[in-house]
């Protein structure tokens, strides 16, 4: 019988955290590169409100790499 492990925790350097937390790091660091990327070429001036937009990429991006890549 074969048992797949799921984490419930993340260890780096003796520290436990969630896999969330894990998660919204990676997922602040895809925005920041998102969003240097829209302002480049110049996509920001779409947009009513540049700051939701980098919310929403956020919150898009944790949900992600949390189903996807780091599963709790």
């Amino acid at each position: 019988m074969v048992t797949l492990f799921s984490p419930h925790e993340i260890v780096l350097g003796g520290f436990s955290f969630p896999p969330l937390l894990m998660s919204g790091l990676l997922a602040l660091a895809c925005t920041s590169i998102t969003v240097r990327i829209l302002n480049k070429i110049r996509w920001h001036r779409f947009f009513v409100s540049p700051p939701l937009v980098e919310l929403s990429l956020t919150i898009i991006y944790t949900v992600l790499i949390g189903t996807f890549v780091i599963p709790s």
